[in-house]
C-alpha cells in the first residue's frame, strides 16, 4: 500500500513541475515579446527559476520514494 502511495506523491511532484516549468516558459515568452532588449536578462532568470522548481521536484520524488 504504501508503494502506491510513494507512486502518488512521486507524479504529483512531477506533474508540479511540469505545471510550473510551462507556466514560466509561457510568460517569459510573453515577456520577450513585449520587451525584446530585455530577452537575455528574462530568459537568465528563467532558467534559474526553472532549476529551482526541478530541484525541488527531485527532492520531492526522492522523499516520496524513501518514505516507504
Amino acid at each position: 500500500m504504501t508503494g502506491s502511495i510513494a507512486a502518488i506523491g512521486a507524479g504529483l511532484a512531477v506533474l508540479g513541475a511540469g505545471l510550473g516549468i510551462g507556466k514560466i516558459g509561457g510568460s517569459a515568452m510573453e515577456s520577450i515579446a513585449r520587451q525584446p532588449e530585455a530577452a537575455s536578462k528574462i530568459q537568465t532568470a528563467m532558467i534559474i527559476a526553472a532549476a529551482l522548481i526541478e530541484g525541488v521536484a527531485l527532492f520531492a520524488v526522492v522523499v516520496s520514494l524513501l518514505a516507504k
